[in-house]
C-alpha cells in the first residue's frame, strides 16, 4: 500500500505541488481553515477534488503540508557554530512581512486545532514534532560545545518560552513580531535563562 500510494503522489511535479501549496495558503489567509473546502481547493487550483485526496488524503493533511512547504528554512540547514548564532539565524530567515504573514496564519490554524483533531494530529505529527527534534540538535550542539550545562533548568522550556514570543506580541503590543523584536528577545529573555551572555559573536 506504501508503494501504490507513493506512486500516487510522484504524478506531481515540484511546480505543480508548489502551486497547490501556495493556493492552499492563499485560501487560508482569505477564509480560514473551517471555511476552507477542498472544493475551493480544486477550483481554485484547476484540480479535480479526487486527486486531492488521493494525493493528500484529506483536508488536514494538505493545510499541514502546505504551511511546511511555506516555512523558509529547515532548522537543520542552521549551523552558525554558536548558540547565539543560531536563534539568531532563526530570527532572521523571514523579513518582517513574511513573519507578519506567517504568525496571522498560525494564529488562525491554533484557533482551529482546538476543534479538529484530524488537523491537530497532523499538525503535530509533520510540524511540530520534527521540529522540536531539530530544536533539540541545536542545543545538543550547545551543550557539546560546552556553551550551556546539560543539567540546565531552562533547557526544557525553550521551545516555549520561543513560541511563547513570537505568538504573543500581537496580543500583548498590538502588533505582529519582527525580526527586532525577536533577536532582541533572544538576547534578552532566552539567553539568560540559559545562563549565557549576549555579548556578540
Amino acid at each position: 500500500m506504501t508503494e501504490v500510494a507513493t506512486a500516487r503522489r510522484s504524478r506531481l511535479t515540484p511546480e505543480r505541488e508548489a502551486e497547490l501549496y501556495e493556493a492552499v495558503l492563499d485560501l487560508l489567509r482569505e477564509v480560514g481553515y473551517d471555511a476552507l473546502t477542498m472544493d475551493a481547493v480544486a477550483a481554485r487550483t484547476r484540480s479535480s477534488k479526487a486527486t486531492l485526496y488521493r494525493q493528500w488524503g484529506g483536508k488536514a493533511q494538505l493545510v499541514v503540508r502546505a504551511l511546511r512547504h511555506g516555512k523558509p528554512h529547515h532548522l537543520d540547514e542552521i549551523d552558525t557554530g554558536s548558540l547565539r548564532g543560531d536563534l539568531h539565524a532563526m530570527a532572521l530567515t523571514e523579513d518582517d512581512c513574511s513573519i507578519e504573514q506567517n504568525a496571522a496564519l498560525m494564529r488562525g490554524i491554533a484557533m482551529a486545532i482546538h476543534s479538529n483533531p484530524d488537523l491537530r494530529e497532523a499538525f503535530r505529527e509533520q510540524l511540530i514534532e520534527p521540529e522540536m527534534a531539530e530544536f533539540r540538535k541545536i542545543f545538543q550542539r550547545a551543550i557539546d560545545r560546552g556553551e550551556i550545562r546539560e543539567d540546565c533548568p531552562a533547557l526544557k522550556f525553550m521551545l516555549h518560552m520561543m513560541v511563547g514570543g513570537f505568538a504573543t506580541t500581537t496580543l500583548m503590543d498590538d502588533k505582529p513580531p519582527t525580526q527586532s523584536f525577536l533577536v532582541s528577545y533572544i538576547d534578552a529573555v532566552v539567553l539568560p535563562a540559559l545562563g549565557l551572555r549576549t555579548t556578540e559573536d
